[in-house]
């Protein structure tokens, strides 16, 4: 394996935060003037642009350097910031991300359009067009030594002489990696005299990670603090003719400068730099995948072997079966909190896209993002981008009125859409609110009329909550024309019907004129859950406990047949009822009434026998077998049974 290819995945991944730094920080400088935005803009891109450039990734640290150059002059206060500018800084960095796919998956990130980014960000500086191809890098302008990003300049006799002392944090994954990204940089806007230890040293990672530069350089102090403050520097002290600044890590951190007035002398103890431990490492996503595969296959057996211990009741079996359950059950808990990733990860997507759908709506909004650290495993997070995103867009799109409409209904002219995310017991509640116009019952009964989903009599007898719950219902869309946000029949029922592969719920309430408000509910994880086992047919079957409403006694005397399915009557509710022969044959004395409930829906099944309550892993039907209706998966308890785990969602919506 190349050097390129050994550093290409820390490099994706720091150029990701750094990515999401700036973006996050382009946004709030467009709402307002903020020095600290601008600052970490620029820190930014040029960490981005030095990595690019250490791994040699020309385009990437073509378009940084353009940027970089934008923030250099906004910071001298010689350029204003304006929405044409954010809209062009935006453009750069979406190219960006793009860019980083590309080099994710290999490629060289120059996309063909190189050329054009560059120059619509130069022209915001006055610098005219590029030359060469895609290859080649810009020099700046004659005598522009003052800006960071410069290319090593040849120092003027009498420039003035640095001294850095640079201790990176004990987390840094590649100490060799980031010294070297700071001497690139700073090689950028001076001369290196020195740097201690040797400069091969640092690059064999053997320093420390601790080293000091001695550089000649007329970029100023400002230029060499930026350079110093990059990702995984814990502290750094700039000397100037004997005077030392020290520098402010990012992120912050306890500044922690040399006791020694001379930095050029200070070294540390080596036996204490050597006994420091890495203490965090990057693991791929597939290892997690594996491993927790096996940890349910732990949870399984130890099932078993406990089975099978009770038949021979041996006490030093027992004391030991004992100990190997609490330590996988220890297992198993640990690895689920591995496996857990902080909504922050997909919440941090979406202030663009608010501002994008906004703008192109001439809508103004303001987007509030609360509980970000609530934490998901990453099964369930990997499929729920796509609701969100549907269900914020429809929020601007539908909830929101225009400036002039709010103002003439008593609102302030800015709209609020809220994201947030909590923990409820075992579950996490995410909750989009808008305080738009609400959902007009009256246009969702119209339209089901219209699409014949309903007669107008049936729709006269249903409440506000039944007629909104049409907008689930397939290819439903009460948008009078089609655009790129809605009227194409792809809606709410894409929404449910994903959170329902995750286990997941959905509710809405909506009060017209006042907004409405989306409640998604979904459990932390899909692997491990809580079922009732029941025999029907004298053959096993597992439900989730969630979707369980109650248990009761089989009158038949209640049944009755309607529209040739039969029902049953139990406290004043018909619910229909299923006694599952196409899976399990006829039972001939079935005793026992299941009540399931699915959103606000009820059916019923027959079965002979519970068996009580356990926690179970589910396994999902391999691919030869393929899908069965009904069926989301199976089990396998201690006896060693292959038991299949009822799909309520599936069996209630056929109601």
């Amino acid at each position: 394996m190349s050097e390129l290819d050994a550093y290409r995945s820390l490099y994706i991944a720091e150029s990701r935060e750094n990515h999401e730094n700036i973006v996050k920080n382009l946004l709030l400088l467009e709402t307002e003037a903020s020095e600290t935005a601008i600052a970490e803009i620029f820190r930014s891109a040029h960490s981005l642009k030095g990595m690019s450039a250490s791994m040699d990734f020309k385009g990437m640290e073509r378009l940084c350097h353009a940027m970089e150059d934008v923030f250099q002059e906004i910071r001298n206060g010689k350029l204003a910031v304006s929405r044409e500018l954010m809209d062009s800084l935006l453009v750069a960095s979406d190219q960006i991300e793009a860019m980083l796919d590309d080099i994710e998956c290999g490629g060289p990130g120059i996309p063909p359009n190189l050329d054009d980014l560059e120059n619509e960000l130069k022209r915001w500086i006055g610098k005219g067009g590029i030359r060469g191809g895609p290859e080649s890098v810009t020099p700046p302008a004659a005598g522009d030594t003052s800006a960071p990003g410069a290319e090593s300049p040849g120092m003027p006799a009498g420039a003035p002489r640095y001294s850095l002392a640079i201790q990176l944090t004990d987390t840094c994954d590649n100490p060799n990696l980031r010294a070297m990204i700071i001497l690139q940089n700073l090689e950028e806007v001076g001369t290196i005299e020195r740097v201690i230890p040797d400069r091969s040293v640092v690059e064999d990672g053997e320093f420390g990670r601790r080293f000091e530069v001695e550089i000649t350089s007329d970029a100023g102090l400002d230029a060499l603090k930026t350079i110093a403050t990059t990702t995984d520097v814990l502290s750094a002290t700039v000397t100037e003719g004997g005077r030392k600044t020290p520098v402010p890590a990012s992120p912050p951190a306890p500044v922690q400068p040399l006791e020694k007035e001379d930095i050029r002398t200070a070294k540390q103890p080596e036996k204490v730099e050597k006994s420091r431990e890495v203490k965090n490492i990057r693991v791929d996503i597939s290892r997690l995948d594996s491993m927790m595969n096996l940890v349910e296959d732990l949870v399984i057996n130890r099932g078993r072997i406990t089975e099978i211990a009770r038949g021979h009741q041996i006490k030093e079996l027992d004391e030991t079966l004992n100990m190997i359950g609490r330590s996988v059950s220890d297992l198993q808990a640990l690895m689920m909190d591995i496996r857990m990733i902080p909504l922050s990860h997909i919440f941090n997507r979406f202030p663009r896209t608010v501002r994008d759908i906004a703008n192109r709506e001439g809508k103004e909004v303001e987007f509030i993002v609360e509980g970000g650290d609530t934490e998901l495993d990453r099964s369930v997070m990997d499929g729920l981008n796509d609701p969100l995103l549907h269900l914020i867009r429809n929020a601007i799109d539908h909830g929101i009125e225009r400036p002039e409409v709010r103002e003439a209904a008593g609102k302030p002219r800015k709209g609020t859409l809220l994201l947030s995310a909590r923990r409820d017991r075992d579950n996490v509640i995410i909750t989009i609110k808008d305080d738009g116009q609400g959902i007009h019952a009256e246009k969702v009964r119209k339209k089901a009329i219209e699409k014949g989903l309903i007669t107008p009599e049936e729709a006269q007898a249903l409440t506000r909550e039944e007629i909104i719950d049409f907008l689930f219902h397939p290819g439903f869309s009460t948008a009078e024309k089609i655009t790129d946000i809605s009227g194409r029949g792809v809606g709410l029922d894409v929404v449910r019907t994903t959170l329902e592969s995750l286990h997941g719920t959905i509710k809405v309430d909506s009060r017209e004129g006042e907004g409405t408000t989306f409640e998604l509910l979904l459990p932390p994880t899909m692997a491990i859950v809580n079922v009732m086992m029941v025999r029907i047919n004298g053959r096993r079957c597992a439900i989730p406990i969630h979707n369980v409403v109650e248990v009761a006694g089989l009158d038949t005397g209640n049944i009755h047949t309607i529209g040739g399915r039969e029902t049953i009557l139990l406290r004043d509710e018909v619910m229909p009822l299923d006694r599952l022969d196409d899976m399990f044959g006829r039972s001939p004395a079935t005793e026992i009434l299941v009540v399931l409930q699915h959103q606000n829906r009820k059916r019923t099944i027959a079965v002979d026998e519970i068996e009580g309550q356990q926690e179970v892993v589910i396994k999902p039907l391999s691919k030869v077998v393929g899908t069965v209706r009904g069926i989301s998966g199976v089990t396998i308890p201690g006896d060693g049974e292959v038991v299949p785990v009822l799909d309520v969602n599936s069996i209630v919506s056929e109601t």
